[in-house]
């Protein structure tokens, strides 16, 4: 199973000065990801301004250079606010860069703001979609296009360039909790990573067995058909410790977000719920969280990638100390099997 990280590229909340030193440490953090031994980095994309994020390919490309082996792909790109062939170009060119690194996990996103800020509307959410991952497939599959549809210009014969360095780069499929979305990603034989940041895990595995039943059907093998997971999480050397520092930022940032979309304020008692053992937060110490994440996979039916997503107000020290042992620790358990 690969490990891995993904970042929002929080924004410092005392002064916008800091936003400068916050990404320079941000690559910092993926370069030391590179160095544990982790397998993949992603970056999201948001456009608010507690993210840094809305360049995510920009900020992939900076840690190319300063890498060697690690993984880099978006977490995710929002495909519907973005044209396919930009997308394709930039990450083609991320590709090159990184002498065949680069992917891209492309989904809708948990937020709305693209819309409004490209001139979307929001009643075409789906058929968006829909119509622009059409246009990106095509773009991988074919140096020279020819493609019609209702919300961008029609290509005729036209070349897409520049061309990857691997010869099909790699699109993954970024879903919620919708089955059209499982379903969708498994007729088209994408790997499927599934957000997973709240609830109990193992409530996705029918879901998930709609992906491979719909990846079969189309004829797609098992093997063709891979999962990923992300999920909120955390790793310090106690589970004392690791709660103390995630739980404050955690629920300034979800009570936030929350607010926003009429939800409650986050109680340490949710918390605690959440970061049990069937819950979906992975926050405590290396052995149990390696332990966490097997049975979560065993659960979900085999799981081929993980990765935990940290940005909760942490320290640029926290947050490398850790990646550290994510990459020293959780992750030699985790591919040992080492369950507890």
């Amino acid at each position: 199973m690969e490990i891995g990280i993904d970042s929002f590229a929080s924004a410092p909340t005392n002064s916008e000065a800091d936003n400068s030193q916050a990404l320079i440490e941000l690559l910092e953090r993926i370069e030391l990801a590179d160095h544990v031994g982790l397998d993949v980095f992603g970056i999201g994309e948001h456009y608010r301004k507690e993210f840094l994020d809305s360049a995510p390919t920009m900020l992939l490309a900076a840690a190319a250079a300063r890498t060697k082996r690690i993984l880099l792909t978006s977490a995710v790109t929002i495909l519907s606010a973005a044209d396919p062939v930009r997308v394709f170009q930039n990450f083609a060119t991320l590709d090159l860069i990184s002498r065949g690194r680069a992917e891209i996990v492309v989904g809708r996103g948990s937020f709305v703001e693209s819309f409004p800020l490209f001139g979307l509307n929001l009643n075409d959410y789906d058929e968006l979609f829909s119509e622009k991952l059409d246009l990106l497939l095509k773009i991988r599959a074919h140096e020279f296009v020819n493609w019609t549809g209702k919300f961008r210009p029609p290509l005729k014969d036209q070349p897409i360039y520049p061309r990857p360095f691997q010869r099909k780069l790699p699109i993954w499929l970024g879903v919620g909790g919708t089955p059209a979305s499982f379903i969708r990603a498994g007729e088209l034989g994408l790997p499927l990573m599934v957000a997973v940041i709240g609830g109990e895990t193992h409530r996705f595995r029918p879901l998930i067995n709609l992906y491979r039943q719909a990846g079969e059907k189309a004829g797609y093998s098992h093997e063709q058909l891979s999962v990923g997971l992300h999920s909120l999480g955390y790793v310090a050397n106690s589970t004392e410790e690791a709660i103390d520092d995630y739980y404050p930022g955690y629920a300034e940032m979800f009570t936030r977000i929350g607010k926003e979309r009429g939800y409650p304020p986050v109680t340490k008692a949710r918390f605690d719920a959440q970061n049990g053992p069937l819950g979906a937060l992975l926050v405590g110490r290396p052995d149990e969280i390696a332990s966490k994440i097997l049975r979560h996979s065993e659960a979900l039916g085999g799981i081929s990638r993980f990765t935990f997503q940290m940005d909760a107000g942490l320290s640029h020290e926290k947050l490398s100390k850790s990646i550290e042992l994510i990459g020293t620790k959780v992750s030699p358990m985790v591919k040992n099997g080492q369950l507890t």
